[in-house]
């Protein structure tokens, strides 16, 4: 999956504000995301997140040196900085999880915001919208170009380390659920 600048200006946009549907494309990635308390609060973990590693992307030169992380929220820099970081009970427990789905090893920071290189060809989806589906549940919509299996694994760690206790997915859906959702739902976190 190719990435360009554009595409990731795109993405930006659709992180700081819910898209229009006439804009969505005919199938959704969708990962349920099962949260320890209030999920509001969780989505703006994980679009703080993606938003810088997004900008970084758009405006980064990646050539094999260490990207800057000032932009990337202190808790996240924590969780994928290997055992000397002090990361939040939330982040530590979400890492446990991860570890324990995928049996890998945590993430480096760098091998993470690397995936956000534009002709990086791994990270297979972008952001589409989240939604609040209950009480502690949250639902990550993604744009996968219509594949039921693309690289997500990026995702998946910031999912779990953002405060998740459950992740299931990816599963394509139809956009109309999606619009449903969005537009009969709870409101999103911004």
């Amino acid at each position: 999956m190719m990435h360009s600048v554009e595409s990731l200006e795109k993405e930006l946009a659709r992180l700081r504000c819910r898209p229009r549907a006439e804009a969505a494309t005919p199938v959704l990635g969708e990962f349920m995301v099962d949260v320890a308390g209030e999920p509001a609060p969780y989505v703006d973990r994980v679009r703080a997140v993606l938003s810088a590693a997004v900008a970084l992307g758009a405006t980064s030169e990646f050539e094999d040196q260490d990207l800057p992380v000032e932009s990337i929220p202190g808790w996240f820099i924590a969780v994928s900085s290997g055992p000397g970081g002090n990361p939040p009970e939330f982040s530590r427990n979400g890492r446990d999880l991860y570890v324990s789905y995928t049996g890998w090893v945590p993430w480096d920071i760098q091998d993470w915001l690397y995936r956000f290189a534009p002709e990086e060809e791994s990270r297979g989806w972008e952001w589409w919208d989240a939604t609040l589906v209950g009480l502690s549940r949250v639902r990550v919509w993604v744009d996968c170009w219509g594949e039921s299996f693309f690289g997500c694994e990026e995702l998946r760690w910031l999912l779990c380390t953002a405060g998740a206790v459950h992740v299931d997915g990816p599963a394509v859906r139809d956009v109309e659920d999606w619009a449903a959702e969005a537009k009969d739902g709870p409101a999103d976190a911004t």
